[in-house]
């Protein structure tokens, strides 16, 4: 009974969170109008509640949202599962296909991670983390970005969030896409150089990133890898996490 009331509370959270703020929801239909146009398809990798998933609709977008949490996919069901631009995947996203177990944050259901190692990295060298509990492993299916393009077509954009578990998401794709986005977490900023370098092996992309939640976009245009890396690795560790934004080069 605890377990499952620290559940519910957990997703009443992220709820708050992500809905709560309707000046942010407005920013973020701003600032996704840059990548997606009407009748364009998107991938929610990670989809959590479905916050962009909402706003990519919004903006006339079809979305397929993937997410391996069972009390997220719930809510993503109640709020999207009769939209009719939104197809929703309940899995987690990774090399290959499969099943694995997955660490679940019962009251931050946002970072629940397949990612053991990250977890144990996030609670010894980041601050923020130092309340953070992972206090049930469920097994959960695994899909590829190459099998949900065989299943959906190739996404004009596509969001991965994945606790990281991003580079892994990256290795189960063998087509550049013309847009996508990883999140970073000081201090594992290895796992999002990598990531940088995983793209370039796929085509010749420019980057960008985006502080936090801010909506807005670091520099102007598109920088070399080399440039992004560089700033990466003067990034202090205890500094906010964020996505890095690549688009391949016209």
């Amino acid at each position: 009974m605890a377990g499952h009331l620290a559940a519910l509370l957990g997703v009443a959270r992220s709820l708050w969170l992500y809905y709560g703020d309707l000046n942010q929801l407005r920013r973020m239909r701003h600032f996704y109008a840059w990548l997606l146009q009407p009748g364009d398809l998107a991938f929610d990798i990670g989809a959590h509640v479905g916050s962009r998933t909402g706003v990519w609709a919004q903006l006339g977008a079809r979305v397929v949202a993937v997410e391996p949490v069972p009390q997220a996919m719930r809510v993503l069901r109640t709020l999207y599962g009769r939209h009719p631009r939104v197809r929703l995947v309940q899995a987690a996203v990774g090399h290959q296909a499969g099943y694995l177990p997955m660490l679940v944050s019962e009251h931050e259901p946002t970072v629940s991670t397949l990612s053991v190692d990250w977890a144990d990295r996030m609670l010894r060298e980041r601050n923020a983390f130092a309340r953070t509990r992972w206090g049930c492993s469920v097994l959960v299916p695994v899909t590829t970005l190459d099998a949900l393009i065989a299943r959906y077509g190739r996404p004009a954009f596509c969001k991965i969030d994945v606790e990281g578990y991003d580079l892994e998401v990256l290795h189960g794709l063998s087509e550049p896409l013309p847009a996508v986005s990883f999140e970073y977490v000081p201090p594992a900023l290895d796992l999002a150089l990598a990531c940088v370098e995983r793209l370039c092996t796929l085509g010749p992309y420019e980057f960008n990133w985006s502080w936090g939640e801010s909506m807005r976009l670091r520099w102007p245009a598109g920088i070399d890898a080399s440039v992004l890396a560089a700033y990466l690795r003067a990034y202090p560790p205890q500094g906010n996490p964020g996505d890095v934004y690549a688009r391949l080069r016209v």
